[in-house]
């Protein structure tokens, strides 16, 4: 029986990916390196900063990688003021709270943003819990940030389902056994499928999704009449 639904942030919710695109290629044009969207989505669309960094900037020192992460954060939020979640969001949350779901956001988005984010969309009271990659001994794609959001909820993963839009996301929910849908926001419908998903959508207002969901009610409501 669904007891929770967990959400990822950037990409999932909310569309930040060209904004963070334009963030990364500002500042990585200070280092003479010129990005695509094909780069993007490759090398940094869903990992950490501290990876990213040590990837494509190998020769920057500690302090020198995280004066550069804060820098381009710092540009993302002086951009991102204007942000709006994705289409069916907010209908998806009303069906939340009829149905007395628990609600959880799972990121590996740095606090200053993800506080950011949820402020300027207005959505920070939904949540029941808020798990951070610097909450967790690793971030995505390792199942940590999915069975610390599990363990604070009280749940299996039997009992949840993921909202995840990059490889890496999905990679972190399937590994802790959650049934994972794939919001196709920023990727290939197709790559989320390959790693695992068990149903892709563009976004939320999909009938397919609002199809699964009412089949959980319905499936509820029978259980409970069988019973009495």
């Amino acid at each position: 029986m669904l007891t929770a639904i967990l959400f990822d942030l950037d990409g999932t919710i909310v569309n930040t990916d060209p904004i963070h695109y334009q963030a990364w290629r500002e500042m990585l044009l200070d280092y003479s390196i010129e990005i695509d969207e094909t780069f993007y989505k490759s090398r940094i669309s869903g990992r950490l900063n501290p990876e990213i960094i040590k990837d494509i900037l190998p020769h920057l020192l500690r302090a020198e990688g995280e004066k550069f992460a804060d820098e381009k954060e710092a540009l993302f939020r002086d951009s991102a003021f204007h942000l709006k979640p994705l289409d069916g969001f907010s209908e998806v949350i009303k069906w939340i709270e009829k149905h007395q779901i628990k609600c959880a956001l799972v990121t590996n988005a740095p606090w200053l943003n993800a506080e950011f984010m949820l402020e300027v969309l207005g959505i920070k009271e939904i949540f029941h819990t808020i798990v951070l990659a610097d909450d967790c001994t690793a971030g995505k794609p390792d199942p940590e940030p999915y069975k610390v959001a599990l363990n604070k909820l009280g749940i299996t993963a039997e009992q949840a389902v993921a909202f995840e839009d990059s490889p890496s996301g999905i990679r972190s929910a399937v590994a802790a056994h959650i049934p994972t849908i794939g919001i196709a926001s920023t990727h290939n419908p197709q790559v989320l499928q390959n790693l695992g998903t068990f149903m892709t959508i563009p976004d939320f207002t999909d009938l397919r999704l609002w199809t699964w969901l009412n089949s959980l009610i319905e499936a509820k409501i029978s259980e409970v009449a069988s019973t009495n």
